[in-house]
């Protein structure tokens, strides 16, 4: 359990070379958060100095991997919870997973996000009878990969979805394969939530699974239990393939089926991969 103060004015600054118990609390500190995840030996080598860039880049600080006043104060401001206590909490009974998992798993995302939506996705799982570990670690990767925060937002504007000259979201306005009809489909069905529903076709038969009109009403796929709902409603629309590429260990195939395509997919295989051995 860690209780002693983490604290500039104590500390001093902590950079790479140095090593001790002061090295040693910065480390548990960043393990808690989910940015270290190897082995707390209390010496600042090139794991932990990119531990440190990580949450640095997170929380808007200078990415030096140099823990001065601001990085130590902000590490302080975050962590308030006792490691083992926090730890302790299973958040899926069927799979004995816990937010401190869910948060090695996902390397660098903010652990208070994980706190927050890792219960709404797995009682979500649940409802629709996902909550096996294969399709449970196929959920997490996947919003892992989908936010990059563990938490719903909004698809950003890219030259994926955009032209050089265009509106918002343009490509997607004359997509027929996505249901879309023209201006604003694009921007109106732009990709939202956990899982990135994207197209008016999506948002309808989704919403109609779940009972909720995401036509009509786009923006409810950010409601974090609304799109916990949307990414187990898409997973279970697919659960036989997924399950069968999960079964063959094919970890392309089962992020193709989501996602379409294969973006992310270094990360998602080691964010599932992960998962495998800590479960």
């Amino acid at each position: 359990m860690i209780t002693a103060p983490l604290q500039g004015e104590n500390m001093g600054t902590l950079k790479y070379g140095q090593s001790g118990a002061d090295i040693e609390k910065l480390q548990q500190r960043l393990k808690y958060l989910g940015y270290y995840t190897t082995v707390v030996d209390g010496e600042f080598g090139t794991v932990t100095k990119q531990s440190v860039i990580n949450f640095q880049r997170d929380k808007g600080l200078r990415e030096d991997g140099i823990v001065g006043r601001m990085t130590m104060a902000e590490l302080a401001v975050l962590v308030s919870v006792p490691v083992e206590e926090h730890d302790k909490q299973i958040i899926d009974p069927a799979t004995k997973i816990s937010v401190a998992i869910a948060a090695t798993m996902c390397q660098g995302t903010p652990r208070d996000n994980i706190a927050n939506n890792l219960p709404l996705i797995c009682a979500a799982l649940a409802k629709k009878n996902l909550s096996y570990r294969a399709m449970l670690l196929m959920a997490i990767a996947t919003v892992y990969v989908e936010t990059g925060k563990f938490k719903p937002i909004d698809e950003g504007i890219s030259r994926f979805n955009t032209t050089a000259s265009g509106p918002a979201f343009d490509k997607y306005d004359d997509r027929h394969d996505l249901g879309n009809q023209g201006r604003p489909d694009g921007e109106s069905y732009k990709g939202r939530g956990y899982i990135q529903l994207t197209g008016r076709a999506n948002y309808r038969d989704i919403g109609h699974r779940i009972t909720v009109d995401l036509e009509d009403n786009p923006y409810l796929a950010n409601d974090p239990e609304i799109a916990a709902a949307i990414l187990a409603e898409f997973l279970k629309r697919s659960e036989a393939k997924i399950r069968s590429a999960l079964l063959d260990g094919d970890l392309k195939l089962a992020r193709r089926l989501v996602n379409g395509g294969s973006h992310g997919l270094a990360e998602f295989k080691a964010c599932f991969k992960r998962g495998e051995q800590l479960l």
